[in-house]
């Protein structure tokens, strides 16, 4: 099977090592977005999927505008591929493109379609409190994640699990899953399911919006929207900006779901401590893991926290350097 693999970041990288080990397929050429600049020096790095690429000696095409592009148009219909994969590439396919392959196109979404089509759909799915996601493979048309169904997978998510952690576990899966949608897909095992539109939500780009923390929701809709949108969410804190990196509501109903690093909780909070206060204010800091903060609704530990310019620490240490008190206030 002849392949153009179509990706850019780290997520797509598993999936283009898994189609690499496969000694019946053959990636002819990967085509990724042009190198961007990056860092303190200001240098060009190339994609994650191209560094893959470069390193098996595949041929590697970065148009900035691939639909657009005569030179790549014409270097992808000289292929004469079976299949072309897509994998969060970054770029809309013209019909032109997905015209080309002769078993189409197939792309791996990090979602359960038709929930969350769009360009987060693993952010937003933990925004939004799912207890599970997975990884569709769809053969795409012109709309925007909107392709007849192959094959689907679903991955649990607990309640410390953040975006990026759900990404590394959805990369794996997605490997796995297009791998098996290929061979289905050209032994005509598989039937593409036209998907229900009626079903549909979205998962837009991520604004810098989003990232403000409102105090006055509740503890659990905070601690989604830290770990949905993980590592960027951000409070103030006495004229500064304050990052909150991990969180957990704290509550009866949430001591099943402790990871290991936080059982400890079980045993130290207690209903006394469970009064209410002001939105925003520190109800108690807890000795070895951190402050608690009054939210609209429950209690919310701040677990690992990074002051402007600061490097990450944990919520204990953060409570001892800054000589936090109970009653002080978190937020503007």
């Amino acid at each position: 099977m002849k392949i153009i693999f179509f990706g850019t970041p780290i997520f797509a990288v598993p999936t283009l090592e898994k189609l690499l080990a496969q000694p019946e397929i053959e990636v002819a050429a990967v085509v990724t977005q042009p190198d961007k600049r990056r860092g303190r020096g200001n240098k060009m790095i190339p994609s994650p999927v191209k560094s893959v690429a470069v390193a098996h000696n595949i041929p590697v095409w970065q148009p900035r505008r691939v639909k657009k592009n005569p030179g790549t148009l014409n270097l992808l219909q000289q292929v004469q591929a079976d299949v072309f994969v897509v994998v969060a590439y970054g770029q809309i396919l013209s019909v032109e493109i997905l015209d080309m392959p002769k078993l189409g196109c197939v792309n791996v979404h990090g979602s359960i379609l038709p929930k969350y089509r769009g360009a987060a759909p693993i952010q937003w799915s933990i925004y939004h409190g799912e207890a599970k996601t997975g990884n569709t493979t769809m053969l795409m048309d012109i709309g925007m994640d909107t392709g007849p169904i192959l094959l689907k997978s679903l991955i649990p998510i607990r309640l410390w699990d953040n975006a990026v952690s759900i990404a590394e576990s959805l990369a794996k899966d997605g490997a796995d899953l297009l791998l098996e949608t290929l061979w289905k897909l050209k032994n005509r095992e598989i039937e593409p399911i036209p998907q229900d539109d009626s079903l549909a939500t979205y998962a837009p780009l991520i604004q810098n919006s989003d990232y403000q923390i409102d105090w006055s929701k509740s503890a659990l809709d905070i601690h989604n929207q830290v770990r949905g949108f993980f590592p960027n969410c951000f409070t103030r804190f006495r004229s500064q900006s304050l990052k909150v990196m991990a969180t957990m509501p704290l509550g009866s109903e949430y001591w099943s779901e402790l990871p290991p690093e936080l059982q400890k909780l079980k045993k130290v909070w207690s209903s006394e401590f469970e009064v209410v206060r002001n939105i925003g204010e520190v109800v108690k800091v807890i000795k070895g893991l951190g402050p608690v903060v009054q939210t609209g609704s429950g209690w919310l530990l701040l677990w690992q926290l990074q002051l402007a310019g600061k490097k990450i620490v944990s919520g204990w240490d953060f409570a001892n350097g800054t000589r936090l008190a109970v009653e002080e206030v978190i937020g503007n």
